[in-house]
């Protein structure tokens, strides 16, 4: 019989799937972000495929954005709700952003996180 549950630690959005538009890359290098620009702020996500589970808080989620295919690790998030649509077989959910990474720790990120180079965004 069977379900199939997928067990993430990871938030990996694109853009359409609800990454936060206000995490701009290219300002992020100019003026870095920092979760205190983000305090209070509940984001959204949906139809992820797959019916997935997070990590509850106060355990972390890394929150990756998915940017055709490679992915840029932006920091940690808490994942506040989630929503199951098992026919369309989608999970939804909010989080809230609790740590935003300097650019220098965002590739430090990857590297220790995921060693799949076709996965690496560049970020220079």
């Amino acid at each position: 019989m069977g379900s199939f549950i997928e067990l993430n630690d990871t938030l990996q959005l694109t853009k359409e799937q609800g990454f936060p538009v206000e995490l701009d890359l290219e300002k992020h290098k100019t003026k870095p972000f920092s979760a205190k620009d983000f305090e209070g702020r509940v984001f959204e996500f949906r139809d992820k495929p797959a019916i997935r589970l997070y990590q509850a808080p106060p355990v972390r989620n890394f929150l990756v954005e998915n940017r055709d295919g490679k992915w840029i690790y932006w920091g940690l998030c808490h994942i506040l709700q989630v929503t199951h649509d098992y026919t369309a077989k989608t999970t939804s959910g909010k989080f809230k952003i609790i740590s935003i990474y300097s650019v220098e720790d965002m590739t430090k990120a990857f590297d220790l996180s995921d060693q799949r180079p076709e996965m690496k965004f560049s970020l220079s």
